[in-house]
């Protein structure tokens, strides 16, 4: 019997590899990047970052170090990533990164914009709509002014380095300072430079600007909803555009031929990512979902909306396990399970936080402070972790419907106890 029901949830929560949308963000995932060994970053307004073996469809590990929501990621050469948020603050994490960053660079304001250049150089753009550039990561930097508004977009070009603006200015900054190359109508929300030198603009009225290297422009019209990040496949072929409704277009390069649209949940996409081999695309929506796309035929690699609910044994709380879906990505139910970002919950009522053998929880979780139990966990998920347990690298994940938090916790007491999930 037991077995049976071990199968049971197994099937149930975990599913084909990317049966479903990856859950594990607590709140809309503001940025991604593809990683040198294939692995996927993920970061968002609950304030951490997800590493990702995306294919498996599995979380590696949760960065939860920004003080704010992070707003943007960046892949470094070396294998490592670069992430910068509300907090004013860029990290710097080597490919297999500790509990903190191994280089602090600080902004001083809120960062909107990241990208990394030749030799190591960072550039970084600021709210204020100011530009830092690090040569490398051991000079300082100084703030120079530019735009007028939010500095949205960055790029390193071979003509330089390139930011978009919220003023609708695309400027490109020489040593006597920023020199104007483009001035649009509507604010310009994202910037990207392609692989043939040129530059691909999404702007706040549903126009997508590619400008080629000889400085000329193509302007197509996306739709009325405004265009709100851009990603390049890594051979330069195809453009993906994301709106604020929903929908990603698949445009031709350089043409700027749309190809196909794929029709997503209908909300905010905010963040998008090649796979290494151009095949597939990742993208990251306001539900905190990451979704995979088949770029050929743009179908989603397994159903967008989650799948039926498995028939289970009696007792067992199927609307606690379709909530729970948001925290498997990182938890697995099982002692035996997978090594997975978050610790197991086996044994949890009754546990004490930080307990358990072999994890390496952060400082506020180590203390031990609190037990496991149906009132210390509706807190947690109440209050979000982020105040319950501050300093936890936990993502923030809040239940606001009673009758979900009241499944989820009938759930985790049947599916966690001693016992029953081997």
């Amino acid at each position: 019997m037991l077995h049976r029901l071990s199968l049971l949830l197994a099937l149930l929560l975990a599913g084909p590899a990317l049966a479903q949308p990856l859950l594990g963000h607590g709140g809309p995932i503001r940025a991604l990047a593809s990683l040198a060994d294939g692995r996927l970053a993920s970061a968002g307004f609950d304030q951490a970052i997800i590493l990702w073996q995306a294919e498996a469809g599995r979380a590696e590990r949760v960065l939860r170090w920004h003080g704010e929501a992070v707003t943007a990621l960046a892949a470094l050469a070396d294998g490592g990533l670069a992430s910068a948020g509300e907090d004013g603050r860029i990290a710097l994490w080597p490919a297999a990164p500790g509990p903190a960053p191994a280089r602090v660079l600080a902004a001083g304001q809120p960062v909107t914009a990241l990208a990394v250049g030749p030799g190591g150089a960072l550039g970084a753009g600021l709210r204020d709509g100011s530009l830092l550039v690090w040569p490398n990561p051991a000079t300082a930097a100084q703030p120079q002014p530019g735009h007028t508004g939010p500095l949205h977009g960055l790029a390193f070009t071979p003509a330089g380095l390139v930011s978009a603006g919220y003023d609708g200015q695309l400027l490109l900054w020489e040593a006597a300072g920023p020199r104007p190359l483009l001035r649009h109508d509507a604010p310009l929300n994202a910037l990207l430079a392609l692989p043939d030198g040129g530059l691909a603009v999404a702007a706040a009225d549903g126009a997508l600007l590619l400008r080629d290297a000889d400085g000329q422009l193509t302007r197509r019209e996306a739709g009325a909803r405004p265009l709100i990040a851009l990603a390049a496949s890594p051979d330069g072929r195809v453009l993906a555009a994301a709106t604020l409704g929903g929908s990603v277009g698949l445009w031709s390069l350089p043409a700027g031929r749309l190809l196909r649209l794929l029709d997503g949940p209908g909300l905010p996409v905010w963040s998008l990512a090649f796979a290494a081999d151009g095949q597939r695309l990742w993208t990251g929506g306001q539900d905190g979902g990451l979704r995979g796309w088949a770029v050929a035929s743009g179908t989603p690699l397994g159903p967008l909306a989650a799948p039926a609910e498995a028939t289970l044994p009696a007792g067992v709380e199927a609307e606690g396990a379709r909530v729970f879906r948001a925290c498997q990505a990182c938890h697995a139910l099982a002692a035996s399970g997978p090594p997975m970002a978050g610790p197991h919950l086996s044994g949890l009522f009754g546990r004490r936080m930080g307990s358990v053998a072999g994890y390496a929880y952060s400082p506020r979780l180590a203390q031990g402070d609190i037990t496991w139990d149906a009132a210390s966990l509706a807190d947690l998920f109440t209050r979000g972790p982020d105040v319950v347990t501050p300093g936890t690298r936990m993502p923030v994940q809040r239940l606001s419907e009673p009758t979900e938090l009241a499944a989820l916790l009938r759930f985790l007491e049947q599916a966690t106890g001693a016992g029953r999930v081997q």
